[in-house]
């Protein structure tokens, strides 16, 4: 499966993780995503300790076996980020749930319960073997034998009074396993230590008021009819179940936030997984106040005035953004050296290299991390004044954008590309930083050997030899394409009497059906090729003039213009082409990070090309010259495809997959890429036609579907899209609901899709709409959008949908029923 662009193994989904509900480990996936964003908001940052049940938390009579896992396991993806803590036998790695990809791996791995500190590692800080000081402060409202939860309401409400004396604002959690939670966030100033003081010594003055009901003692003897007042959670090495998380009780109740309403009213129960979802589809994050994100500069602040410097000093934190550019900067300080910067999360993640990154794989250098930079820096140049935090001379030295392999606590591997006339002399530069010292905060900075991926694909048996032609040559395994392709033929002339150089081709993609592996009889009549996960376009090359062309004709070059700009030097002939422009990460297309080009135009699109610049997969050539070649056999057109194409880092060719089908399955499923496209050797190119001799062959399931409202969120998204409302054609050319998808957006892509999504007046005719969904839903004219999804109901609904994207490039005609 993917989430969120991470490739991962999911196992025995329908294992019955709790008996007594029959809730699979499915549908604990099904949670930790939908309930990402608020697991991450309360627990990101923290290091995590799990407890497992690997094969379910069991029955009454046979509790299932658990675990404490504390370290990161052997053999843990790279992307899965840690912090460092100190133990007697050395340092040790902990994941940090940074991303829903996290929480999907630790569903597979059969973490039900995460636990946590209450305080969160930022910017990379360490205090030698004490923890940073601590955000929030909890108390753990535990009923002894005789006492239940009416009581634990009581004891929240004498609490509550106490601490708003002292300034501190409560909020109530009900445990989901017997008792209730506290929380109350605190500013920083206090260490853990003084905060557990602070909760032992409140918990013994309502012990001494109500010695009837409170006990701050653990002994099991003095509990009895009483409630445990746990204050000793604070403490810097001990941990609570995180805000959101299941428990491994018979049933999958939820550590769920309360409203001091209901703590009032009495009557309290624990929440189950559902329950908790319904609550926050309605209520949004009760506790939203309790852990706001984390503002990264405040170091980069609390150095400068923004008075007496000309560096940037913006006032407000950093907002999140998934970016990958980077800048090195010469700095005459005091001493003369390199600033290495990383955008990270929105915000530059700094270096100090004194003589600067090593230029070949034998040298390593030292790099200091300094304070997180806002992104704004990375265009900085000027003198810091004397008598100001890094006085001298600021100068870019190279800049422009990198590719990610690996980021955690104490590793970062990346590509960088910088500027044609930058330091790095315009050449990919790989590299590996490497933390040595944690509390010196020293990293070694080492040069790698450059990744060459069709090198790669070859040693492991799924590309061509370069002995062998491009997609004719000779083939050492009997199932490969033939060895030679036909003779070529002559296509028939296109029409040139038309203003050719002032509209646009009338040729449009050629589509594919949906197909399964065992569907391919005969491999040997076959060609396969990397489905790429991007937008489909006709790149229309005519003497001066390109256009990309979606599969509905929408002219998509104002939002491209570096790819626009790289044509010309990449196909020097007047020519039609097919193929997919997207944005690689590590080898593999990012949907979502196209998503954040699609709607850009002039100065918007020129910056984001700068930083997040897109690349032009070609795979198919249709039009050369003037010659029409759609009636030419499909291993034919590719091969004059090779033969007029320059590739570039701009613009590539989509290279065969060479092998069985089921090695390249394989393959292209370690490395995280949608799938794959069979096309039929001798197939002919049938413009704006679906075809059998074309076919997709998916990895996950994704579906185009037809957004036709949305619903307002509730608590922190209100006034934004909470979800969307979806529908599918159907066979009688009605539209039928397909369900709402409210996972897979980030705050920003709600905001962008209230502005984008076109209202309408009317009601849509639209079959099997709840009653609930038609009150509340904002109509909106159809647009066409895709979600991945595990399975379609027998009435049409899609089961566990993720968001993916708007898809611009298609129309509603393009979907079938």
């Amino acid at each position: 499966m993917v989430v969120g662009g991470r490739s991962l193994r999911f196992s025995s989904p329908d294992k019955v993780m709790y008996p007594a509900t029959g809730t699979t480990k499915r549908d604990v996936l099904e949670y930790v995503l939908r309930a990402s964003d608020v697991l991450i908001a309360h627990a990101g940052g923290r290091p995590v300790t799990r407890k497992r049940w690997t094969e379910g938390v069991g029955t009454e009579r046979k509790p299932g076996q658990v675990f404490f896992q504390k370290t990161l396991e052997r053999g843990a993806p790279d992307w899965v980020q840690t912090v460092e803590l100190q133990h007697s036998t050395g340092p040790k790695q902990y994941p940090v749930l940074s991303e829903p990809a996290v929480l999907a791996w630790m569903a597979q791995m059969g973490a039900l319960e995460l636990h946590v500190p209450q305080w969160r590692m930022l910017d990379g800080e360490r205090h030698g073997d004490d923890p940073p000081r601590p955000d929030r402060l909890v108390l753990d409202l535990d009923p002894g034998p005789g006492a239940d939860l009416d009581d634990c309401a009581q004891v929240a409400l004498w609490v509550r009074e106490l601490l708003e004396d002292v300034g501190l604002h409560p909020m109530p959690l009900t445990s989901g396993s017997k008792g209730i939670h506290l929380y109350a966030r605190l500013d920083g100033t206090v260490t853990s230590e003084q905060a557990s003081e602070v909760a032992h010594t409140l918990a013994r003055s309502l012990e001494a008021m109500h010695p009837e009901l409170i006990v701050s003692d653990m002994k099991k003897s003095l509990r009895e009819g009483k409630v445990l007042l746990d204050w000793s959670q604070n403490s810097g090495s001990k941990t609570t179940v995180a805000p959101y998380s299941l428990r491994g009780r018979l049933r999958p109740t939820v550590a769920a936030p309360r409203t001091w309403a209901e703590v009032e009213a009495g009557g309290l129960e624990q929440l189950e997984y559902d329950e908790v979802l319904a609550r926050l589809e309605r209520d949004g994050d009760l506790i939203a106040a309790l852990d706001p994100p984390p503002d990264r500069l405040a170091k980069y602040r609390g150095m400068r005035s923004a008075h007496r410097t000309p560096e940037p000093v913006p006032a407000e934190p950093p907002a999140p953004t998934d970016g990958r550019s980077f800048v090195i900067q010469k700095h005459r300080a005091s001493r003369l050296h390199y600033d290495f910067r990383l955008e990270q999360d929105g915000v530059l993640v700094s270096w100090a290299v004194p003589k600067g990154l090593p230029s070949t794989p034998k040298q390593n250098r030292l790099g200091v991390q300094t304070e997180d930079h806002p992104l704004e820096y990375g265009s900085f140049e000027g003198t810091i004044p004397k008598g100001e935090y890094g006085a001298g001379v600021v100068e870019i030295w190279d800049a422009g954008t990198y590719e990610l392999e690996k980021w955690r606590d104490d590793e970062v591997i990346a590509t960088l590309h910088g500027q044609p006339d930058g330091g790095l002399g315009g050449d990919p530069y790989r590299f590996a930083l490497i933390r040595t010292d944690a509390d010196k905060r020293q990293w070694l900075v080492h040069r790698m050997k450059e990744q060459d991926a069709e090198r790669d694909a070859r040693l492991k048996g799924y590309a061509p030899s370069k002995a062998s032609a491009a997609r004719g040559g000779e083939d050492d395994d009997s199932s490969a394409a033939p060895a030679t392709a036909p003779k070529r033929r002559l296509g028939a002339k296109a029409d040139r009497s038309r203003g050719r150089a002032d509209r646009p081709t009338d040729l449009r993609p050629m589509l594919a059906t949906q197909s399964e592996p065992s569907a391919i009889d005969d491999e040997r009549e076959w060609s396969f090729e990397v489905k790429w996960d991007g937008w489909r376009v006709l790149v229309d090359r005519r003497g001066s003039t390109v256009r990309l062309l979606s599969r509905n004709g929408r002219d998509l070059s104002g939002a491209f213009p570096e790819v626009v700009e790289a044509v010309p030097a990449s196909i020097e002939a007047d020519a039609v082409l097919d193929g997919e422009v997207v944005m690689l990460k590590r080898g593999a297309a990012d949907f979502a990070a196209l998503q954040e080009r699609g709607g850009l135009s002039g100065r918007q699109a020129a910056r984001a090309a700068k930083a997040t610049p897109a690349t032009l997969i070609l795979f198919d050539l249709l039009e050369v010259d003037g010659e029409r070649l759609v009636d030419e056999r499909l291993d034919e057109r590719q091969s004059r495809l090779d033969g007029l194409v320059h590739e570039s880092r701009r613009v590539k060719i989509s290279k065969p997959l060479r092998g069985r089908l089921e090695r390249i399955l394989e393959a292209t499923a370690e490395r995280g890429l949608e799938g794959i496209m069979a096309k039929r050797h001798d197939s002919r190119y049938k413009p704006g036609r679906r075809s059998d001799d074309w076919r997709k062959l998916k990895h996950q399931q994704s579906k185009e579907v037809v957004v036709v409202g949305w619903l307002e969120g509730n608590g922190s998204l209100a006034g934004t899209v909470g979800s969307l409302v979806l529908a599918l054609p159907g066979e009688d050319g009605r539209m039928r609901y397909a369900g709402r998808v409210g996972t897979g957006f980030s705050g920003k892509d709600r905001d962008r899709l209230r502005d984008e999504l076109r209202p309408r007046r009317t009601v849509p005719a639209i079959d099997g709409v709840p009653s609930d969904v038609a009150r509340k839903a904002n109509w909106v004219r159809a647009a066409v959008g895709e979600v991945e999804h595990t399975e379609q109901t027998a009435s049409g609904a899609l089961r566990h949908p993720v968001w993916r994207g708007l898809r611009p490039d298609k129309a509603l005609a393009d979907l079938n029923p």
